[in-house]
């Protein structure tokens, strides 16, 4: 339920603006290293560190990936952009201007497509892709009133995507998010770490009254790193500016932080007026010329989309869309269903994964990566079981156990004697015990009580310690409680 359900008069209106830093082996501008380095000023050199008359050389990657993010979103791609300097004065900043792309950047005219809360498909448009370097950092000690400077990641590349403010809710902004992360993470273009700073957005949110032309004043939303609390802060700035304006007030234009311990966002800085960043072609870097030819070859290069990583999911294994889309917003928990499906195909390894292993995950908060049931593991847990070898609780006991000791399923069901009692002979003389044993459960059985099966069943499983096939028990006792 959105904020808007309880001021029906209104409406939101959101544009996108998202950092996406990319994986490159080494900085936008120079030599250095692009991995993520914690000692700081270790990464550096004279052309990310400003030194003066230093000459930046463009790192062709980067060219590359933009091209590819720009193909996977429907963009025109520019055969003739350029580089500019943006100005302004910050302490990472150490140049004083940023190189990034102003009036012609390498992607424009673009879109993506997500669902709706209703279920329909909507295009949201994309401005803009251009490229551009990364500031430094700045941090702030927490015993003295005192800040420092770390440029190690000044220079690192990104990718700036624009969208168009055609985002309706806090829903549809999530959507938005989540389908672009996908995308990049599938051209393996970025690790789409939130909290890591890979994947950043700033969102501008304003709000009208339904049918009037005119935009509302907005507010942008800076540096939020989970797409929980992205949707939580729009639907706080939403209620905020809504309420400013019944109460005769106006929203001033400004930057918000969401301050995750009180859910609230709160002011960073005004914006009354539009920063003159005093834009200039950067003259130590050359015009980017693309032929159609260089633009074909990325393009045909480009793996397989989200988008159709989920129609192939439905048709080749018989998913849901619901299913197939939990998978895709993960690449590496959709290669890990695929890869215990090629293990053992079965429709219970899709329910394991949604189940258990998410379960788990969330639970301890850690990385599939690090998870110690391996998708092999798991396919031979649910063959074990779907072979009659061991029953539903016992595959759960399994499961837990290979998370804890890393262990071999099948070693753990011969060492903890999780074997399900299969013989029909032998279930069936504890089935005739339990009847002879339970004359009034009978008798209440075959008067219509049809629910006591379960007590039946529950008396066997007991006596088998477990390892009863409870399949075969509820059928021996049905064939003898109709006799």
């Amino acid at each position: 339920m959105s904020v808007l359900d309880h001021y029906p008069d209104y409406e939101v209106v959101i544009g996108v603006e998202v950092h996406v830093q990319l994986t490159t082996n080494t900085k936008i501008f120079c030599s250095c290293s692009n991995e993520v380095i914690k000692e700081p000023n270790t990464n550096i050199c004279q052309i990310c560190a400003g030194h003066p008359g230093i000459l930046p050389v463009l790192n062709k990657k980067v060219v590359d990936y933009a091209i590819a993010a720009g193909l996977a979103t429907n963009c025109t791609i520019n055969q003739l952009s350029y580089f500019a300097r943006k100005h302004y004065f910050y302490p990472d900043l150490p140049k004083g201007y940023q190189i990034t792309q102003s009036d012609e950047p390498i992607c424009k005219n673009g879109y993506i497509t997500i669902q709706t809360e209703d279920g329909h498909a909507k295009k949201i448009r994309i401005t803009r892709i251009h490229m551009e370097e990364d500031a430094g950092k700045n941090i702030h000690s927490e015993h003295s009133n005192e800040s420092f400077v770390d440029l190690n990641r000044a220079g690192t590349p990104l990718l700036e995507t624009v969208s168009e403010p055609d985002i309706s809710s806090a829903y549809e902004a999530r959507e938005y998010l989540k389908t672009l992360r996908s995308i990049v993470q599938y051209l393996d273009i970025c690790t789409g770490n939130m909290e890591d700073g890979a994947f950043r957005a700033d969102t501008n949110i304003s709000v009208r009254k339904k049918g009037d032309p005119k935009l509302g004043t907005k507010c942008e939303l800076k540096n939020i790193n989970s797409f929980k609390f992205i949707g939580d802060s729009i639907e706080y700035e939403i209620e905020r500016q809504i309420e400013l304006l019944e109460s005769g007030q106006k929203v001033r234009q400004e930057t918000r932080l969401w301050d995750t311990k009180n859910k609230k966002t709160i002011v960073m800085r005004s914006k009354e007026e539009a920063a003159d960043y005093r834009y200039f072609a950067d003259p130590d870097l050359p015009l980017i010329e693309l032929t159609p030819e260089y633009i074909a070859s990325i393009k045909a290069t480009l793996p397989e989309l989200p988008h159709e990583t989920i129609e192939r999911l439905c048709t080749q294994y018989g998913l849901s869309n619901y299913e197939a889309n939990i998978l895709v917003g993960d690449r590496e928990l959709t290669r890990y269903f695929e890869t215990a499906y090629s293990h053992h195909p079965s429709k219970q390894i899709i329910n394991w994964i949604l189940r258990d292993v998410l379960g788990f995950l969330k639970e301890a908060n850690i990385a599939l990566a690090s998870f110690s049931v391996t998708p092999e593991k798991l396919a031979r847990i649910i063959q074990l079981m779907e072979s009659g070898k061991i029953n539903n609780h016992a595959a759960k006991q399994v499961f837990e156990t290979v998370i804890q000791t890393n262990g071999d399923p099948e070693k753990i069901v011969k060492e903890q004697g999780l074997e399900q009692v299969g013989s029909v002979d032998e279930l069936e003389k504890i089935v005739l015990e339990i009847l002879a044993a339970n004359p009034q459960v009978v008798a209440d059985y075959r008067s219509g009580k049809d629910r006591l099966m379960g007590f039946f069943v529950g008396q066997a499983m007991k006596q088998t310690a477990g390892k009863g096939n409870p399949q075969i028990l509820q059928e021996l006792f049905k064939k003898h409680l109709h006799n």
